[in-house]
């Protein structure tokens, strides 16, 4: 079993999509997360300037990316699109990035009027959560809920 991690992390999460990216940040220490803004870029490269721009200014110390699949787990279209991106954030900014299952992110936020114009960003932010969830003993997490 690994060693928990001792100083607090950053993470910055991101559900991402062919037309609209959600990004959220969160820490380790309180296991917060928070959404912070939805891109919708024209191309790949101002995605990429919009991505290095959150990351100058919150400087994570790791990438959660969502990744997509059918209900019963198995990969389709998006989920090796998703594995990509998060292969190229990787290799871009030299951050590890790890993956969470994300399959009922989105569902569980289109229920809430109040989450329609930042849903992609509320996504990410569940990402995160669903993130520290699974990984508390890693990150030396107590489940405190």
């Amino acid at each position: 079993m690994p060693k928990p991690i001792q100083k607090p992390m950053t993470i910055l999460a991101i559900d991402y999509g062919t037309r609209r990216v959600g990004v959220a940040v969160g820490n380790t220490e309180a296991k917060v997360s928070q959404a912070l803004k939805t891109i919708a870029a024209a191309s790949t490269e101002i995605l990429f300037q919009e991505l290095e721009k959150l990351i100058k200014e919150w400087q994570p110390d790791q990438v959660v990316v969502g990744l997509p699949t059918h209900p019963d787990g198995s990969e389709h279209e998006m989920t090796a699109k998703a594995k990509r991106f998060g292969n190229q954030v990787h290799g871009r900014f030299n951050l590890p990035v790890s993956w969470v299952d994300e399959r009922y992110t989105s569902v569980v936020l289109e229920g809430d009027p109040q989450m329609h114009d930042n849903l992609d960003a509320h996504s990410a932010a569940l990402i995160l959560e669903q993130y520290f969830i699974e990984h508390q003993s890693v990150l030396g997490l107590k489940n405190e809920r």
